[in-house]
């Protein structure tokens, strides 16, 4: 299967092969396990918490942790976010999630053509959710995002392609070089 990717965070190059599943975590699991020890207070201590503004790491962490406990409860045939790059199915969408990293200060370098040689699932990045101190929240939210039904507001969904296994960077399609640090 060929997709469409914004290389940001780690520059890649053409020919570039690697792997991501449950033994070679992405960025996403490092950031979110950076953040664990609050979380694992905010969730043994709501009340402490109650009217306090979260970050957005730990807003970010209470979500993915949520979304990987429903994914691996009930659909543990998609790719981890944890665990997945993640990609588009047009070269069109690549490029606006490349402006988009670009213009929030994200390192952007390039839109890739890639390979992969896994699992894939196509989501809705609208139905991702900043995180709350209730973890009952957190795990119905996330169930929205496994289910990927149509979005109750009328909102048109923005496809996100999570895909593991094996990955090769095919071509370098478009340089971007914004924001790099």
């Amino acid at each position: 299967m060929f997709f469409y990717h914004v290389v940001s965070d780690v520059p890649k190059q053409v020919g570039q092969r690697f792997v991501l599943d449950e033994k070679h975590p992405n960025g996403v699991y490092e950031r979110v396990h950076a953040q664990m020890n609050i979380v694992e207070d905010i969730y043994n201590n709501p009340e402490k918490y109650e009217g306090t503004q979260l970050s957005h790491e730990v807003d970010v962490a209470l979500r993915e942790l949520a979304l990987e406990k429903v994914r691996k409860e009930k659909y543990p045939h998609y790719p981890s976010r944890m665990a997945a790059l993640y990609v588009s199915k047009t070269y069109e969408e690549a490029e606006r999630w490349g402006e988009y990293f670009a213009r929030i200060g994200r390192p952007t370098y390039c839109v890739a053509k890639i390979k992969v040689n896994g699992n894939c699932y196509c989501g809705d990045a609208y139905k991702c959710f900043d995180g709350t101190i209730s973890e009952e929240e957190n795990l119905r939210m996330a169930e929205i995002y496994w289910l990927n039904g149509p979005n109750e507001d009328g909102h048109e969904p923005i496809t996100e392609v999570l895909a593991d296994g094996e990955i090769e960077v095919v071509e370098i399609l478009k340089e971007i070089n914004a924001n790099i640090k």
